[in-house]
């Protein structure tokens, strides 16, 4: 059985790209549309970086971003859970 799989052209930092998904277009664009204002962002503050050290540093602060909410959400969890008891 062959998955169906969206294939949506993307701009990000002026460069684009083929994404192939599963998720909703508008999802996958609005994925992109962040990452590209991060890169942007990232730019601003430090103009002299290059494409690849523009793109690590973006992987690295989504990450952070990603982490610190995962966190957020396992002491939310926890609290409801105690609250429960």
């Amino acid at each position: 059985m062959t998955e169906y799989k969206n294939r949506i052209v993307v701009k990000i930092n002026d460069q684009k790209y083929t994404i192939i998904g599963q998720d909703d277009p508008a999802h996958i664009r609005y994925v992109a549309h962040l990452v590209d204002e991060k890169i942007k962002e990232i730019g601003e503050l430090s103009p002299g970086l290059d494409t690849t050290r523009k793109s690590v540093l973006t992987a690295v602060n989504v990450m952070d971003e990603y982490v610190k909410l995962t966190q957020e959400h396992d002491d939310l969890l926890e609290e409801i859970e105690k609250q429960g008891k």
